[in-house]
């Protein structure tokens, strides 16, 4: 049925941690509930908002990464993370 993917290793683990965080963030979100704050953004938003922002950096960050260095993905993925973790606290 999928099998046109390349399931490596490392795209299950990707999607596994994608679909892991989606699920933590609808069972917190189930049992506490939210409502929009403004941080350092220039919007109003709410922890979802500041998870998809995040994870759209992230894309943006890993492709920057590509484009202009030669140095390894993990460190992009250092980068992401500790932007994504003061986004979700004070974005």
């Amino acid at each position: 049925m999928i099998a046109w993917m390349n399931w490596t290793p490392s795209v299950a683990i990707f999607f596994a941690v994608i679909a892991g965080i989606l699920a933590f963030m609808t069972v917190y979100e189930v049992v506490s509930p939210c409502t929009e704050r403004k941080g350092f953004l220039p919007i109003s938003t709410t922890r979802g908002d500041r998870l998809f922002i995040g994870l759209l950096s992230a894309a943006y960050i890993h492709l920057a990464f590509l484009a202009v260095s030669d140095i390894t993905l993990w460190v992009a993925l250092a980068v992401s993370v500790v932007w994504l973790l003061v986004l979700l606290r004070w974005g």
